[in-house]
């Protein structure tokens, strides 16, 4: 039979190689160059005014969900594009705090109530379930999210604002929480927000910010990765955006601000953050040219939310934040014409908004841009997406047990780790390099190492159940194709299949392959009559199994073709 995965093969499709050889079976690959050309997409940011089909549905919900279910597009589309949106932009209440799965040695938290605001222990290491409860509330927030923007933006800011290295996770859930609830709110409160939160002032230092010692790590990474961006050099400590004397300044501005409460085993000393005016520099501040020479001082706690406003007066830093939005959204090139048709209106609405994010980026997605096919498909899923694309799209169903649910959501967020996106833990501060390193970009997400646990990943959930604590966490072929509009014909089950996994349609040669792996070498009527007789006796094990087989084979093949790599 055809293996369905062929290493070498996708490493070739997805990273443009054209001289792999080898002699192994190959999966159906197109055949024609399928290369994306270099010219954007057209129209700019005129509204989407095309067909509202599964086709348009599931590109919408690709980019701003994480692996939509056949059953979320189709009804999607049955509501319509508007009102689609005003669900994708609804504010969702806050899911529930991340409780205790399963310790039952905490002294303070009884199992499933939660953590987030109770104290440590001296005598006992809490810290280990913790972490894992947070990781597994992360993932299963993800899973759960239906119709909404949310939680894809939540993790665009983690990418914006990564930290790493937060061990008390009552400050991490503390800082999820503040991205996921102003992810679509004002930008410039949210840069105020994040600059006194306790995980950044761990993670960049800047508790250790003082009058006698400043500290340059956050202010530096204020203007180079959160709003203005680093442009060109433009003399000695001069990047055209921003200078070195800016720097040192901010960093001034900055100081006096403490976390407080880390890991403490006292109800009285929780998770905190507060300014001390004796760790503070109130000298003057002068800024350089590049701020209009602003001049900062004796503001105390107000200066850094000062110092903020100061910094929005630059227009860069909407069209810096657009184009980071832009990436993630749609592509990560951006041209002349996309520049001056996209980016650039993008950025004078957010001024002309008050930085308030959501007319923006529902601008930007219900853009003709955004729905043209050039947009489709171009985007490599990154590792979160894609494991979760699988769960979701091949319908697995979570347990009622806690316990269980917790733990497929932490075997979820390892397995994205192990892909090299682990969520807590953005490996740098300016984010995962596919979304700022040239020329590379999205082929960041695949080398030989990823593309390994991308197929092991596919081979495991299309051959059977994991056993989970006693769970089955498990695809299921024939409820699956039971719900098709015609499961007795083997084509209408590989293009319902390919439209629910795939971005663009597979090419003829394509399907005839996978058909091939479903019924080999044999006529389309032997598939009608083999489900035909599974139909009318399903509680035949025998004939439910040969059927289950053929449709894991197929299931294999379509879920390790390179197109469900794309987005």
């Amino acid at each position: 039979m055809l293996h369905p995965m062929n290493r070498r093969a996708s490493l070739r499709r997805l990273l443009g190689r054209s001289a792999i050889v080898g002699n192994e079976q190959r999966a159906p690959q197109r055949t024609e160059n399928t290369t994306f050309a270099p010219k954007p997409p057209g129209a700019g940011l005129t509204p989407y005014s095309g067909e509202w089909t599964f086709e348009q549905a599931a590109h919408l919900l690709r980019r701003t969900t994480f692996g939509p279910s056949r059953e979320l597009i189709s009804t999607a589309v049955e509501m319509g594009q508007s009102a689609v949106f005003d669900q994708l932009f609804a504010d969702p209440p806050a899911p529930a705090p991340p409780v205790n799965p399963d310790f039952t040695e905490d002294p303070n938290v009884p199992v499933g109530q939660t953590w987030v605001d109770a104290p440590y222990s001296e005598n006992i290491d809490l810290r280990p379930y913790r972490n894992r409860s947070l990781r597994s509330w992360i993932f299963l927030n993800m899973l759960e999210e239906g119709i909404s923007i949310r939680q894809k933006m939540t993790l665009f800011w983690i990418n914006h604002f990564g930290v790493a290295g937060i061990n008390d996770k009552r400050f991490m859930y503390r800082y999820i929480e503040l991205l996921r609830s102003s992810a679509l709110g004002n930008f410039r409160q949210l840069i105020k927000d994040v600059t006194v939160d306790g995980s950044m002032l761990i993670f960049l230092n800047g508790n250790q910010n003082t009058e006698v010692a400043p500290n340059e790590n956050y202010a530096r990474e204020l203007l180079e990765l959160y709003t203005v961006g680093k442009g060109d050099l433009a003399g000695e400590g001069d990047y055209s955006t921003f200078t070195e004397q800016d720097v040192a300044a901010m960093a001034r501005v900055l100081t006096g601000w403490r976390t407080f409460g880390n890991l403490n085993s006292e109800p009285e000393n929780p998770p905190r953050v507060e300014y001390r005016e004796f760790r503070h520099d109130n000298g003057t501040k002068q800024l350089s040219h590049r701020f209009g020479n602003a001049v900062i001082s004796d503001l105390g706690d107000a200066e850094y939310a000062h110092l903020i406003d100061v910094i929005f007066q630059q227009d860069r830093v909407a069209h810096f934040i657009c184009r980071k939005l832009y990436q993630w959204f749609v592509y990560y090139e951006i041209d002349e014409q996309t520049e001056m048709e996209v980016i650039a209106p993008l950025a004078q609405m957010l001024i002309d908004n008050d930085y308030e994010l959501e007319p923006i980026v529902r601008t930007l997605l219900t853009s003709e841009h955004f729905f043209d096919i050039l947009s489709v498909g171009p985007m490599i899923k990154n590792p979160i997406d894609y494991s979760l694309s699988m769960v979701k799209q091949l319908e697995m169903s979570l347990p009622d047990d806690q316990a269980t649910r917790y733990e497929i959501g932490l075997r979820l967020y390892r397995l994205a780790g192990a892909m090299e996106m682990e969520y807590m833990d953005v490996p740098q501060v300016s984010g995962w390099k596919a979304y700022f390193q040239a020329p590379q970009f999205y082929r960041f997400w695949i080398n030989a190492s990823t593309l390994q646990i991308r197929s092991g990943l596919a081979n495991i959930i299309a051959a059977g159940p994991m056993m989970i604590n006693g769970f089955a966490f498990a695809y299921d072929p024939l409820a699956f194709i039971a719900t098709m509009s015609n499961p007795t014909d083997p084509n209408v089950v590989i293009d319902e299949f390919s439209r629910l996994l795939h971005p663009q349609p597979l090419t003829d040669q394509q399907k005839v392959a996978l058909k091939d792996i479903l019924i080999p070498g044999l006529p389309d009527f032997e598939w009608t009559l083999e489900y035909g007789e599974y139909v009318a006796d399903p509680e035949n094990p025998e004939l439910a199994n040969a059927v289950s087989l053929k449709l894991r084979q197929l299931t294999r093949a379509l879920i390790s073709l390179a197109e469900f790599h794309l987005s």
